[in-house]
């Protein structure tokens, strides 16, 4: 078995500090942040379509043997609440089916040269088209930003070898899914069409999440998200909310100031969580990035959850970067830097994350800053020439007032 990275979401955001864990990464510590941040990894074992096969609670000394991803922490290091039982040793469950594979990574769809348009701030409300997508606006969709959606969602109109896009659901197609972000199967296996009794999972567009999972997880700590195929039809699985897609709190943008389009990847969750869901910046254009509400979006074992991406090199394609990765490829989940966004009791806290996997630096430099003068930003927050400002160990700024802007420099 070989092992790869993937970013959990099971996260707590305070005043005063940031639990998050990182699994599928070989080996476990703890980090100090500016805005007392601490992120935990944990090693998982995933098969060829990045489902996981033995899921390990690690050992985490540091906030009282509270297992991975399970923990709040305060300030001063101490486990305030749990989710879970206390363990020190890996827990492993077998394979679900004899079919699963050893590779712990999908290797990427084959090379080709990128097929998204470019795109300007306001590209979600232009008419342009791209073939990497359905939807009317390929992976950039067909809402102005922080505007609708306005149609809601039919269940049992759409069969379920069909894709539901627009209203700001974006197609993948690069994936080999037929637009969906990730299959989960009644056997648990992951991947293959749409079918009776699968979760079909979806991406929105930049500055959106998905808004459909079902309200009963799997007790093993898996993750499910998407619309359930019934009787050959798509219905929500998540009946509270009329619509597919929602807006994020409105605190971040990605400003590239670059000559080159970066694929920011973010992993697909609750879900398989696959690194597909895109935020695609083309040179000197600017694209919100997804802010989670914690407050009020999915919770893992009663915790609070947040938006992860993994950040390829400039010049690499969406279809290259926005895929699992292979060790050695830096891309997807071997992509050399990941950013982590979440809000909470009105603060959002923005991060700059190193990636265990890869540590070659990034062809070029990102800094958090205030978007403007009217933006109450504290903490500071710089990645250049592959070291973080004030450490080795990422940093995150708390937007309290406007929004930050993560920009992209040489």
């Amino acid at each position: 078995m070989k092992f790869s990275t993937a970013l959990s979401f099971a996260s707590i955001v305070s005043s005063a500090a940031m639990a998050s864990a990182l699994p599928q990464v070989n080996h476990g510590h703890q980090h100090k942040r500016a805005v007392a941040v601490k992120y935990v990894y944990e090693t998982v074992v995933v098969d060829g379509n990045g489902k996981t096969l033995t899921p390990a609670l690690a050992e985490a000394t540091n906030v009282n043997e509270i297992p991975v991803a399970t923990a709040t922490v305060n300030a001063d290091k101490k486990a305030v609440s749990a989710a879970a039982t206390t363990a020190t040793t890996a827990t492993t469950l077998a394979p679900t089916t004899t079919s699963a594979k050893t590779t712990s990574t999908v290797a990427p769809a084959q090379s080709k040269a990128s097929s998204v348009a470019p795109q300007a701030s306001t590209a979600a409300a232009s008419s342009s088209s791209s073939s990497s997508s359905s939807s009317s606006n390929g992976i950039y969709g067909d809402l102005a930003s922080f505007s609708g959606p306005s149609s809601k969602f039919e269940d049992g109109t759409i069969a379920c070898d069909q894709f539901p896009s627009g209203q700001g659901v974006i197609s993948v197609d690069w994936v080999g899914g037929n637009g969906w972000s990730g299959i989960e199967n009644t056997d648990t296996s992951t991947g293959g069409s749409c079918k009776e009794g699968s979760y079909c999972s979806y991406a929105c567009q930049p500055g959106m999440s998905k808004t459909q999972w079902p309200s009963e997880q799997p007790a093993d700590g898996r993750s499910v998200g998407g619309l359930l195929c019934k009787n050959g039809f798509l219905y929500r699985s998540n009946t509270n909310t009329d619509y597919l897609c929602e807006w994020g709190v409105e605190a971040a943008d990605v400003v590239s100031e670059l000559s080159q389009g970066v694929a920011i990847c973010r992993t697909d969750y609750p879900g398989t969580e696959n690194m597909v869901i895109p935020t695609y910046v083309e040179a000197g254009n600017t694209l919100p990035l997804t802010v989670v509400d914690q407050d009020s979006y999915y919770t893992w074992r009663g915790l609070k959850t947040s938006a992860q991406y993994y950040v390829n090199n400039a010049g690499v394609s969406v279809e290259d970067g926005c895929v699992w990765g292979t060790d050695g490829s830096g891309v997807g989940n071997w992509a050399p830097l990941n950013f982590g966004a979440g809000s909470t009791n009105g603060i959002s806290y923005l991060s700059l994350i190193p990636n265990p996997n890869n540590k070659s630096p990034l062809n070029f430099n990102v800094k958090i800053v205030a978007a403007d003068d009217n933006s109450q930003v504290d903490g500071n927050c710089y990645y250049e020439n592959g070291s973080f400002v004030g450490g080795e160990d990422g940093c995150t700024v708390a937007v309290r007032s406007g929004k930050a802007k993560f920009v992209l420099y040489n």
